[in-house]
């Protein structure tokens, strides 16, 4: 927290002068971590692919990787609904629910 020790360093993260959403709190580690496993895989699937050949290959292969990654964000409650405007049940359940989408996608 700053100095003022405001509510909203729980939830905002500044980084060179840009807003972010924190992850939201109320998740457990665990959720947090396989959550974050995804992002990066996500990330790392965009890097990736934009630097191949093949435009339509690397087209499919950037969405696939934008689609894990905006997962990922809404789960951790950095994107969509503000998670401290929802009840902490309905926020781990998003998550969860974020989580069993991504994990499909490795099936």
């Amino acid at each position: 927290m700053s100095e003022t020790g405001s509510v909203d360093d729980d939830r905002w993260l500044v980084i060179n002068g840009r807003k972010w959403r924190r992850t939201d709190r109320a998740l457990s580690e665990t959720l947090v971590s396989r959550l974050k496993s995804h992002l990066g895989r996500g990330r790392s699937g965009v890097r990736a692919t934009k630097s191949a050949g093949d435009e339509a290959a690397v087209a499919a292969a950037v969405a696939a990787a934008r689609t894990r990654v905006g997962l990922a964000k809404h789960g951790l409650g950095e994107r969509g609904p503000l998670w401290w405007d929802s009840p902490e049940k309905d926020r781990i359940a998003r998550a969860n629910e974020a989580l069993r989408q991504l994990d499909a996608l490795d099936e």
